[in-house]
C-alpha cells in the first residue's frame, strides 16, 4: 500500500483549559486536494498550523514522507502556507514579494527572475512585477500570495481560508484557479474553510471536523450523499433530519407513517435519525404519496423553488422545479434510495468520532 505523504498520529492540543484537538489521526496522499471543513472553533486552523510548524502539538506526531517533523521549524519543512490576510509586504513591489523566500535561500538573481516570471504566468498576472501591492485588488493580492508560495516549490501548499475576504463571483473564479494550479503543479493542497460549497467544489477529500474530532472523511459525493451522523448531514448542505424508528430491515417509521428504505442491519424497532435532502422530496396531489401536508412558504431561487411543507407536525424543506403555492395541499413521497438512516448517538461524546484509514 502506498505510504501517505502526511500523517497526523494521535495529535492533541489544548489552549488553556480548552481542548481543541483530541487524539486526531489523519492521512493525506501525495497530489491530493484535502479540505478541512467545519464551524469556527472546530480545530481545523489549529490542525493546519501544526502541519505548517507554527504550533506544536501537546501529544502526537507529524510525519512527512515517513519522517518525524513534529519539532521541525516552518522554514525547514517542504510546505508553504497562504493565509487569509495574504501577509504581503506593502513596502515591496510584487517581484520583491515573490522573491522574498528565494533570497533567504540564497538563490541567484537569474534563478529568481525566472521563477518570478514563471509564477506570475501561472497565476495569470504576467507583467505585474513592478506594481505596488497596494494597487492590487483582493483577488490579485491573493494570487500574488500563492505565487510567492509556489516559487519555493513546496511539496504541500497549506491554505487557511484564503478566499474568505473575496466577493462571491471572485471567490468562485479563484476556486477554479486553485483547482487548475493543483493540476498543473502536481502538488498536495491542504485547504481550510467553513464554506461547504467551496469544499464540495474543490476537494478530492473532505475532512469534516467538529469539537476537535474528525466527524467524517471521504469524497465530496460520499460526504453529501452518505453522511455518517446528523452533524455532517446538517453541516453539508440543507437537510431534513427527523427522529424515526427502524421497524425492520428496509422499513422505517417516520412521523407515524411507514416508508420503504434500502438500509439494513439496524435491528428491529430501533430509534434512528433519518436524513432526507430537500431535492429528494417529491411533492404530488394529496393521497398520492406517503403522507399529506400543506405548503407554508415559497421562495424562488432561480434554478428551483424552495418550499416549506408542514406535514405530520414536521416542517419539511423542499427544493423542486415544480411550483406549489402557499396554502396548497400536497403529498410527500421519497424514493427508498434517498432515505438515509443513521444510528442515534448514545451521548454527545459518541457524536464525535476519530477516523484513521
Amino acid at each position: 500500500m502506498e505510504r501517505p505523504l502526511i500523517e497526523l498520529i494521535d495529535i492533541s492540543k489544548k489552549y488553556d483549559d480548552t481542548l481543541v484537538l483530541d487524539e486526531m489521526n489523519l492521512k493525506i496522499r501525495e497530489n491530493e486536494f484535502v479540505t478541512l471543513l467545519g464551524p469556527s472553533g472546530c480545530g481545523k486552523t489549529t490542525t493546519l498550523r501544526i502541519l505548517g510548524g507554527f504550533e506544536k502539538p501537546d501529544t502526537g506526531r507529524v510525519l512527512f514522507s515517513g519522517q518525524d517533523i513534529t519539532m521541525l521549524p516552518p522554514n525547514k519543512r517542504e510546505l508553504n502556507t497562504v493565509f487569509q490576510k495574504y501577509a504581503l509586504f506593502p513596502h515591496m513591489d510584487i517581484a520583491e514579494n515573490i522573491a522574498f523566500g528565494l533570497k533567504i535561500k540564497g538563490k541567484t538573481r537569474g534563478y529568481i527572475d525566472d521563477k518570478i516570471k514563471y509564477a506570475l504566468k501561472l497565476v495569470n498576472l504576467e507583467g505585474y512585477e513592478h506594481r505596488s501591492v497596494t494597487s492590487l485588488s483582493g483577488g490579485q493580492q491573493q494570487r500574488i500570495a500563492i505565487a510567492r508560495a509556489i516559487v519555493n516549490e513546496p511539496k504541500v501548499l497549506l491554505l487557511d481560508e484564503p478566499l474568505g475576504a473575496l466577493d462571491l463571483k471572485l471567490r468562485q473564479d479563484m476556486q477554479y484557479e486553485l483547482m487548475r494550479l493543483k493540476e498543473e503543479l502536481g502538488i498536495t493542497f491542504v485547504y481550510v474553510t467553513h464554506d461547504q460549497e467551496e469544499a464540495l467544489t474543490m476537494s478530492d477529500t473532505i475532512v469534516v471536523m467538529n469539537q476537535g474530532y474528525i466527524q467524517q472523511m471521504g469524497t465530496p459525493e460520499d460526504i453529501y450523499n452518505e453522511p455518517e451522523n446528523a452533524f455532517v448531514a446538517d453541516f453539508i448542505g440543507d437537510s431534513n433530519i427527523i427522529d424515526a424508528v427502524m421497524v425492520r430491515d428496509e422499513l422505517v417509521e417516520i412521523l407515524g407513517a411507514r416508508w420503504a428504505c434500502v438500509d439494513t442491519g439496524f435491528g428491529e424497532m430501533t430509534p434512528v435519525d433519518v436524513v432526507i435532502r430537500p431535492e429528494d422530496v417529491i411533492l404530488g396531489k394529496p393521497g398520492e404519496g406517503t403522507i399529506d401536508g400543506e405548503v407554508t412558504s415559497l421562495i424562488f431561487k432561480g434554478v428551483h423553488y424552495e418550499m416549506d411543507v408542514m406535514a405530520h407536525g414536521f416542517e419539511w424543506l423542499v427544493h423542486s422545479t415544480s411550483f406549489f403555492p402557499v396554502g396548497q395541499k400536497v403529498s410527500i413521497s421519497v424514493d427508498p434510495f434517498n432515505i438515509q438512516i443513521m444510528n442515534k448517538p448514545a451521548s454527545e461524546d459518541e457524536e464525535a468520532m476519530t477516523v484513521d484509514e
